[in-house]
């Protein structure tokens, strides 16, 4: 793997966000939190949308990062449109959770907006898959996954186990084990745990009642790049959004599957950005936008500028490499185009419904410029 400046942020986010214990001495100043209640950022629509959460076995594979662990396990949530429910709303985030992964229990305060294990509505779904990015946990993709079950989506967001702190039932804690070794195939790794999923969430006996044709995977940084490997790999999967994610290194076949190229600074950033999406573009033979913002960060298309608007910056956070990871844009807005342009592409090419959005700069989005 290739390391680039996008990388040496990727690890310097995982240092900010998933080791508190280092010294007060790199901490960033913290920007002053908000009186405001702790809550995930509204959904599209008020219709009622449940989440579950599944531990996973894949016994067909001992897990590639630490074989002695046995078969690979994973932990997924789920979010999808649910009967109308009087249970609880579902935590943000577990306190062990919460601290381990930003150095708080504040996490855990957070609402939501779905029903803990509330029955879901009947009827068969498309069904949206997020991977996060390297050493970031799958809560920080939340505020995406419950906006599209509140459209109708059914969502599965995956944590790679040995990537991040992953918590599994009983309160047992995994740190990541690989973080900071360079060279392992993590993207075909990550696209056989989605096609794992895949294959237990289109099984019968599934918690979700999925429609099979209809199947899309989006993911953040590394997850981004994942999301577009599964579509190379698994033909399951009709449509792929990266969300700033690089490729490391140029694709051995093309693809025809569309794929929505959604970035940060890439126009007018590190070049080196830049050439590692135009290396993989020419190889998207199929319908396909480069869209990038300007004002954003890597971490826009994430959780993490609402949670850091709320609490503050994260211990830890290496002086200077603030811009890189949120740019100027604000929370809401941050929010607000990444549900919009990713619910439009799934919209477009899972349910057949053309958006604008899709294929000229639109007033209502100045941030989105299209670079192709």
């Amino acid at each position: 793997m290739t390391t680039t400046r996008r990388s040496l942020l990727a690890a310097a986010l995982l240092t900010a966000f998933a080791a508190p214990q280092m010294s007060s001495a790199a901490v960033a100043a913290p920007r002053p939190a908000t009186a405001s209640p702790a809550e995930v950022p509204a959904p599209a629509t008020r219709a009622p949308i449940g989440t579950k959460t599944l531990h996973l076995v894949d016994t067909s594979r001992p897990d590639p990062w630490k074989p002695a662990a046995g078969n690979r396990e994973l932990m997924v949530s789920l979010w999808y449109p649910a009967l109308p429910s009087a249970g609880p709303k579902a935590p943000y985030a577990s306190k062990e959770l919460a601290k381990k992964f930003l150095g708080s229990e504040a996490a855990a305060t957070v609402r939501t907006h779905a029903t803990l294990n509330a029955p879901a509505a009947p009827k068969a779904r498309p069904l949206v898959v997020l991977s996060p990015g390297f050493g970031m946990s799958r809560l920080t993709l939340t505020a995406l996954g419950e906006d599209l079950a509140s459209r109708g989506y059914a969502v599965a967001a995956v944590d790679h186990t040995y990537e991040a702190p992953v918590e599994f039932p009983g309160g047992r804690m995994e740190d990541c084990l690989i973080c900071g070794k360079a060279g392992l195939p993590v993207i075909p790794n990550r696209a056989e745990d989605i096609s794992f999923v895949l294959d237990r969430l289109t099984a019968p006996g599934s918690p979700l009642r999925v429609d099979r044709d209809r199947i899309g995977v989006a993911g953040h940084s590394i997850g981004g790049a994942s999301a577009v490997e599964a579509a190379r790999t698994d033909r399951r999967v009709k449509a792929a959004v990266n969300m700033d994610g690089n490729f490391f290194s140029e694709p051995t076949t093309d693809l025809n599957r569309p794929v929505l190229l959604l970035g940060a600074q890439r126009a007018a950033g590190e070049a080196e950005n830049r050439d590692d999406w135009e290396r993989t573009w020419r190889h998207l033979t199929g319908w396909k936008r480069w869209l990038d913002v300007a004002q954003g960060g890597h971490l826009t298309f994430t959780d993490a500028p609402w949670l850091v608007e709320r609490f503050g910056m994260p211990p830890n956070l290496p002086p200077g490499s603030e811009s890189g990871a949120f740019g100027t844009l604000k929370a809401d807005r941050a929010t607000a185009l990444t549900r919009t342009y990713v619910s439009a592409f799934f919209d477009r090419h899972l349910r057949g419904v053309p958006n604008p959005l899709l294929e000229r700069p639109s007033a209502a989005y100045p941030e989105v410029a299209f670079l192709k």
